[in-house]
């Protein structure tokens, strides 16, 4: 019997596929979480074979909770099951130590069959998305400029960001200025949505 841990803050969601994947003779789902903060302490109890975590979440998103959970139970396998098919975030979430990622609108045997190929060792990715993030190549932006995007979201001036990041007004100007550059657009707005849109943030 392979044991899962579910992860989702949308709780019709997370009962729905609960739902789906107890139907399947050979899954079990042991423990269920609604915060990517509450994930690792949740595994650590329940001992989950696999862990289908899902990415936008209070707390902690779901790619830095894969991480965190790798790190603290290696044993528990990680898939990324997420409305966000961006190849960006596939890229973050192999880096992070996922094993798998599927968009939410995957029929639920294949999401049963990914399970099984995931605990066996195996990989399972979306192709199309798998395809999309070869073609797009890795993230271009560095941590800082990523850091100080996600601090331009809600529209704070360069010094209330500076003041946040403990850096120099003219270090957030320039750190800015690289990522609109990079990002292809001409304002940090448009450089937070398109960094948005392509999963880099």
């Amino acid at each position: 019997m392979i044991r899962l841990l579910l992860a989702d803050d949308q709780a019709l969601i997370r009962g729905a596929l609960a739902s789906l994947l107890e139907l399947e003779q050979d899954l079990t789902v042991v423990a269920q979480v609604g915060r990517g903060d509450e994930v690792v302490a949740a595994a650590i109890a329940a001992r989950p074979d696999v862990a289908l975590i899902d990415i936008e979440m209070p707390g902690m998103n779901g790619i830095d909770a894969a991480a965190a959970l790798r790190a603290a139970l290696p044993s528990c396998r990680v898939l990324i099951v997420t409305t966000f098919g961006r190849p960006g975030y596939l890229r973050r979430a192999i880096e992070a130590g996922a094993s798998g990622f599927l968009v939410k609108d995957t029929p639920s045997e294949a999401l049963a069959e990914a399970v099984r190929r995931v605990h066996a060792g195996l990989r399972s990715f979306d192709s199309s998305l798998a395809e999309e993030s070869l073609v797009a190549g890795p993230n271009p932006l560095t941590e800082r400029e990523r850091d100080i995007l996600r601090a331009s979201e809600a529209g704070a001036p360069v010094r209330s960001i500076a003041a946040e990041l403990f850096l120099s007004p003219g270090t957030v100007r320039n750190h800015l200025s690289s990522a609109i550059g990079k990002t292809h657009t001409t304002t940090r707005t448009e450089a937070v949505r398109a960094a948005r849109a392509a999963g880099w943030l």
